[in-house]
């Protein structure tokens, strides 16, 4: 069966290509297609030193993963960070500038770009605390892994901490691709996963009265 191998970033530039076909045994893995990897010479010394995140036909899977004719395995590979990348993060106390964000994933090859805004509503402000180091990483990470999935252009979010007024941003997220749909489900996830697992709290302030906003435990 034949698998096509989505290549990123070091990868990318070691195939001289942005993908790679390889042909493996029926009932193969994803640890199957890795070793096959390994054996070609532009990857050797680099697969299975080089730490990375796997994906399966845009979902996240591991070495035991199975794959069938005709799927497409992504090699996920750290993220850089930097204003030149593909991906940007971060955590600040200063507002944020929505149409800024937007700027940094702007690229030759967008026909399509998604903005997202959470603003502080029905309060007179929000106040954000944060894990602020782990927070940026984590939101980096989430964006590495979203660019991956849905074959972003550029994805960038920048979360702010300390005190939000009424109708003010308090999260931003950006995200580019060729298409629209993969623009409008980048973003969606983006977002929906630094809620869940960024560790950033917030309390409602509202005529004197202080309450914290009760969340998960982020994954």
């Amino acid at each position: 069966m034949f698998v096509r191998v989505r290549l990123f970033a070091i990868l990318r530039e070691r195939a001289g290509a942005d993908s790679v076909e390889l042909e493996l045994a029926d009932g193969a893995t994803v640890s199957d297609a890795l070793a096959a990897l390994s054996r070609l010479p532009a990857f050797e010394g680099l697969i299975g030193r080089l730490p990375m995140r796997l994906a399966v036909n845009r979902d996240y899977a591991d070495a035991d993963s199975p794959l069938d004719e005709g799927d497409e395995l992504a090699l996920i590979p750290p993220v850089s960070g930097g204003d030149g990348d593909a991906v940007h993060a971060a955590v600040r106390e200063e507002p944020l500038d929505p149409a800024a964000i937007a700027a940094r994933v702007i690229r030759p090859g967008a026909g399509a770009l998604v903005s997202f805004q959470g603003m502080t509503r029905q309060v007179e402000r929000l106040d954000y605390e944060a894990y602020a180091e782990m927070a940026r990483e984590r939101i980096e990470t989430i964006l590495v892994e979203v660019l991956a999935a849905h074959q972003l252009e550029a994805v960038a979010a920048e979360h702010r901490i300390g005190p939000v007024a009424l109708s003010e941003p308090s999260v931003v997220v950006a995200a580019s691709s060729a298409h629209r749909e993969a623009a409008f489900a980048g973003a969606r996830q983006a977002i929906d996963r630094i809620k869940a697992e960024a560790p950033i709290w917030k309390r409602e302030i509202d005529g004197g009265k202080a309450r914290w906003v009760e969340g998960t435990t982020p994954a």
